[in-house]
């Protein structure tokens, strides 16, 4: 674990000190630090981070990170859309069941999406009332819970 934030500490700053415009650059420029990573990591790690790319002005584009008020601002807004439409949260061994308002099922997948839990692999939101969260493996319902709890404080399962 100690690797992987060291390596998203690393993105963040060769994107904020630097013009990149491709993950090619992006890996070439991690490499020099001696920091060796798949494309199908740096790409999750860059979705994590919520990297996105804006214009030069010209024909091309570049990366850019958020600032920290516009990350913790987003986080925000994704609480609220999970919180307002989780009605109760269950689990098995592999996966956990959302109960949702009807209608507030695809905000509150996205929002789980959104959070960057390591706990998850990913969601699958029912046509109204239902989100599946497929959990990594080796994770229990509690330790969903737990993450879920520290993005989301006044988070209430019981």
């Amino acid at each position: 674990m100690k690797e992987r934030l060291e390596r998203l500490k690393a993105i963040r700053s060769l994107i904020r000190t630097n013009r990149i415009d491709s993950q090619e650059k992006l890996l070439q420029f991690l490499a020099e630090i001696n920091i060796t990573v798949t494309q199908a990591t740096l790409s999750r790690d860059l979705k994590y981070l919520k990297v996105g790319k804006v214009s030069d002005g010209n024909a091309g584009y570049y990366y850019t990170v958020p600032s920290d008020e516009e990350r913790k601002e987003s986080e925000r807004h994704y609480s609220q859309d999970f919180l307002r439409g989780y009605v109760s949260i269950d689990w098995n061994s592999t996966t956990a069941v959302v109960r949702t308002f009807s209608g507030h099922s695809d905000s509150v997948a996205l929002a789980i999406d959104n959070m960057g839990l390591d706990e998850v692999l990913g969601t699958i939101a029912g046509r109204d009332n239902m989100v599946f969260v497929a959990l990594k493996e080796g994770v229990l319902g509690e330790a969903f819970i737990a993450a879920m709890k520290k993005k989301i404080p006044e988070l209430e399962t019981d």
